[in-house]
């Protein structure tokens, strides 16, 4: 599972051609075989798993024999692309949710909307998946596992600071934070360590407070991060971090990186993703570290946070009744839980445990699925309008109405 972006969507219309072709030509799949590519994640971490759920599928399609093909998330993209233009597309395929996007928009997935009720725990998917995995009001894919968002924290500065247990409210989070300051007074220490323009915090705000970035409003995108709620939540976000985070308001989250400042000692406690929590990042202060979930600003709920994770889709020219099935197997309820097991968080809130990591998947938020989406990104229209709220060089309202008119533009192309 790996969160990615695509930086070329030019290469959409490209793909178009090529799936055009593709759909055009006869099933590669026979009757007797199917092609399953998956992520080294489950070769490495779950063979035993995948075994399981291919042979109880051959045991019921008697003949079929299931072929499971490891990728590397680095090369997987450009071998796919090949087989799309070759017409020899595997029939069931594992993409990164923010990878869908493209792929959906210049049909390379088969539509199986129809069959959403037929995979288990469907009408619980975690958000963020199935959004990921939703176009155009059509399904192309089905949640497979996540990776959420947590606070990684001092345990040794929150005892130090009188703070007994983690905060499960914004407004804890936020006195906490003022008694790491008291307590803490070396240069460039940083309470909570939030890099101003980083959207991905700052959209768990706006969120949190029932905004979102855009919508779709009569088959057309309108930015809405200058909505009332939207609004409430950027100004969250600015109230938070002016109390909380003493790191730049105009340098984002890759400079400096947030855990290089953790492994010097200079943050009390930092959000980020948990793919990239590693005991290596957090130096000698891996043992004083512990995780908890970023609180909303209703007691007790988390705050929503971009979810990571990996959605099953099936390519143009695939054999779509034997790859859904497959699916389904794979998706089962018994499987799911199997990779929980594993330390996977599952792909449904029903199934949800009480990890950290599991609680923090519990709400959750995704970028607008749009093929466009790639040139907000490029454009730096939310860390400007970021920089700009926490700078003031323009007010909250004035920065987000500039942001939303932007989005708009660009969403729609």
């Amino acid at each position: 599972m790996r969160v990615r972006y695509i930086a070329a969507v030019c290469l959409v219309a490209a793909l178009a051609v090529t799936v055009s072709a593709a759909t055009a030509a006869p099933s590669r799949s026979t009757a007797s075989s199917i092609t399953v590519w998956l992520q080294t994640d489950a070769q490495n971490g779950w063979p035993d798993i995948v075994a399981s759920v291919n042979s109880q599928f051959e045991k019921d399609h008697p003949g079929v024999k299931v072929n499971v093909q490891y990728q590397q998330w680095t090369q997987h993209l450009t071998k796919f692309d090949a087989t799309l233009a070759g017409g020899n597309a595997p029939d069931v395929i594992e993409m990164g949710n923010s990878e869908m996007t493209k792929y959906m928009a210049a049909g390379a997935f088969q539509d199986i909307t129809s069959s959403k009720s037929s995979f288990a725990n469907s009408s619980n998917w975690l958000s963020g998946l199935q959004k990921a995995a939703t176009y155009g009001g059509h399904l192309y894919g089905v949640p497979y596992y996540a990776g959420s968002r947590v606070v990684t924290y001092r345990t040794d500065l929150f005892k130090k600071a009188g703070i007994s247990k983690p905060p499960t409210s914004l407004a804890q989070f936020t006195v906490d934070a003022k008694k790491l300051a008291a307590k803490n007074t070396a240069k460039g220490f940083s309470p909570v360590y939030i890099a101003g323009p980083d959207w991905y915090v700052a959209m768990g705000f706006v969120y949190d407070y029932g905004g979102q970035i855009a919508k779709t409003f009569k088959g057309k995108w309108v930015g809405t991060l200058n909505s009332p709620k939207a609004i409430a939540g950027l100004t969250a976000y600015k109230n938070f971090f002016n109390v909380a985070s003493h790191a730049s308001k105009t340098q984002d989250e890759a400079h400096p990186f947030p855990y290089t400042v953790y492994a010097q000692g200079l943050v009390g406690a930092m959000p980020g993703p948990t793919w990239v929590t590693c005991c290596n990042l957090l130096g000698k202060y891996t043992k004083a570290s512990a995780q908890f979930v970023m609180p909303s600003h209703t007691a007790g709920k988390p705050m929503p946070g971009f979810l990571g994770g990996s959605d099953l889709a099936v390519p143009v020219g695939a054999n779509k009744a034997l790859a859904v099935d497959w699916i389904k197997d794979f998706t089962d309820t018994a499987t799911e839980k199997a990779l929980q097991a594993k330390g996977n968080i599952p792909n449904a809130t029903n199934l949800l445990g009480d990890s950290v990591n599991e609680r923090a998947a519990a709400r959750s938020w995704f970028i607008p699925s749009s093929k466009n989406w790639v040139n907000v990104e490029n454009g730096n229209i939310l860390r400007s309008m970021l920089t700009q709220i926490l700078t003031g060089k323009l007010t909250v309202k004035q920065a987000a109405t500039f942001a939303s008119q932007n989005i708009t533009s660009v969403l729609n192309g």
